[in-house]
């Protein structure tokens, strides 16, 4: 022990070295005063000296949980040859308390480790290889995990990817972000970004995996080998980028090239560019008549509240529009018997 510093109030040094001890032993110094001094469960009063948690609780001005969580604490460190069995303790006794490093091994301040929640968490540390009071203490700490988060890059990086594997299997989970992700605009763009990046890192995967493509009209046709080529090009380009890399341009990139070999093969076979414009042509009047199909006045009672000159006057050049395209159709139609 260090011999006191002359002239210094007692009450620093007492201080100081009660601090030292605590900074050496952590909870260890306040679990020892508990397993000293508290009754072990099915001991007689009359037996020991040793109160019960409840009356130690009531002299120490806390609760007796609070009590029974050191003592519990303690318990377990003696199971495992830590420190001595509570009932080889007495009131007052001294002894080589362990390291601070060990205490939350055995401690935790809301002894979550025993609840459903804790048990969980445990269990999914153990899956990690690390020690489940780590978990624990985390856990124990939203604000604390937030603060490191919001800090440092690298602990983001990890709390997205575990987000994401939780995500797989929590439904409700799912359902949160997505409405936050829906509220928020700046989320939202880059969501409409990354969602048209995968489309088009979709669509040249596609050429390779599948030796097809769609054409603009939105037939499928077999790719060429030329184009086969140069899609799966562009896709080893791509897979060989590292997660943080922007894959947006890239993308753009194989993307354009591969339609305009697409478009490419299509003008160069006149009868597949026939069948485009059939196509392109049949995919507009199926959009066309799904649109005034839906253009009706069943919800309406009186047409005077909603009629406007301009209505009348579209609804008349389409009735024009449509009488131009039906003409031209019956001319080239062949001639019924």
């Amino acid at each position: 022990m260090t011999a006191p510093s002359p002239g210094l109030p007692e009450a620093v040094v007492r201080d100081a070295r009660e601090f030292g001890e605590y900074a050496r032993t952590g909870g260890w110094a306040f679990a020892l005063k508990v397993a000293r001094s508290v009754r072990p469960g099915g001991q007689p009063a009359g037996e020991t000296p040793k109160v019960s948690a409840k009356r130690f609780a009531e002299l120490a001005g806390c609760s007796p949980e609070r009590v029974m969580r050191y003592y519990k604490a303690w318990d377990m460190a003696a199971d495992d040859a830590l420190v001595p069995h509570l009932e080889a303790l007495a009131p007052g006794e001294d002894i080589e308390l362990p390291d601070a490093d060990v205490w939350l091994s055995y401690y935790n301040s809301r002894n979550s480790a025993s609840s459903v929640r804790g048990t969980a968490i445990a269990a999914a540390a153990e899956a990690e290889g690390i020690r489940p009071t780590k978990a624990l203490e985390i856990a124990e700490n939203p604000t604390a995990l937030r603060a490191a988060i919001l800090a440092d890059p690298s602990t983001a990086q990890a709390a997205r990817a575990a987000l994401l594997d939780r995500l797989k299997e929590d439904p409700a989970l799912q359902t949160e972000l997505a409405r936050d992700i829906a509220r928020t605009d700046e989320l939202k763009k880059a969501v409409a970004t990354e969602t048209q990046v995968a489309g088009r890192i979709g669509y040249v995967r596609q050429i390779v995996e599948n030796g097809q493509v769609r054409t603009p009209a939105g037939q499928t046709i077999e790719a060429s080998a030329e184009l086969r080529d140069e899609a799966e090009r562009h896709l080893s380009l791509l897979d060989e980028l590292d997660d943080d890399e922007e894959a947006g341009q890239w993308a753009a990139e194989a993307y354009g090239t591969v339609k305009d070999l697409v478009a490419q093969t299509v003008e160069a076979d006149p009868e597949l560019r026939l069948q485009e414009r059939r196509t392109k042509f049949y995919s507009s009047l199926q959009k066309a008549t799904k649109v005034f199909e839906e253009l009706t006045f069943d919800d309406v009672d009186d047409l005077d509240t909603i009629y406007e000159d301009d209505m009348l006057q579209r609804l008349e050049e389409l009735q024009q529009a449509i009488a131009t395209c039906v003409t031209a159709l019956r001319r080239a139609a062949p001639a019924q018997p």
